[in-house]
């Protein structure tokens, strides 16, 4: 994805000042290409990171590939070609997810292999499992129904499993601040006088 000059202007800048930072922290003549360096280093770092609008529509798209494979199952299970299945989900969903939906139904309307077609999702983390299914279930929306039944399931699993996950990791990163501001304290009250009191009786 292009980035927008202002996006361009602010990397460059950052590395300018990373590098002026690290010269003037050094302060000597050689902290100039060294700075010069960390300055290169930072630009690149933050031409290569993908955008934050791009992170935001992946999460988005993924926080809807479950229900967007339920709605999809429900269209074809009553009848809907894969296409208008397609379309509809699209209409329902909105979002990033739909926005990719339908370029998948305008695809297949204008005759595109479902190979083709599908591709539109394939930067949706979860979506490959999707895409294989109507690939391999392109002559029977039934069987294409089904697959993507299961493949809901398995996405809501997921999410469920990385969602308690996540709150494991903060209950972790809540507990370490309160072990540092303790461990401090704990010398200073605990340790400390014991010192004291064995320095003095030695001296």
């Amino acid at each position: 994805m292009a980035r927008s000059p202002g996006e361009r202007r602010t990397q460059v800048l950052l590395g300018v000042l990373v590098a002026v930072g690290v010269a003037g922290v050094i302060g000597s003549w050689w902290g100039v290409p060294i700075g010069v360096g960390a300055g290169i280093g930072t630009e690149r770092f933050l031409r290569r990171r993908e955008p934050a609008e791009v992170r935001r529509e992946r999460r988005e798209a993924l926080a809807d590939l479950s229900l967007g494979a339920d709605l999809l199952a429900a269209a074809l299970r009553a009848g809907a070609p894969v296409d208008r299945a397609a379309a509809a989900v699209a209409d329902a969903l909105d979002g990033p997810l739909g926005a990719r939906m339908r370029r998948t139904a305008r695809s297949l309307r204008l005759g595109a292999g479902p190979a083709e077609a599908w591709t539109h999702l394939a930067d949706v983390t979860g979506a490959e499992r999707l895409i294989a299914a109507a690939v391999r279930s392109s002559a029977s929306g039934g069987a294409l129904a089904g697959a993507l039944e299961r493949l809901a399931g398995d996405l809501r699993a997921d999410r469920s499993v990385a969602a308690e996950a996540a709150a494991q990791r903060a209950g972790v990163l809540i507990v370490l601040p309160l072990g540092l501001c303790f461990l401090p304290a704990f010398l200073l009250a605990g340790l400390v006088p014991v010192l004291v009191a064995v320095l003095g009786d030695v001296l």
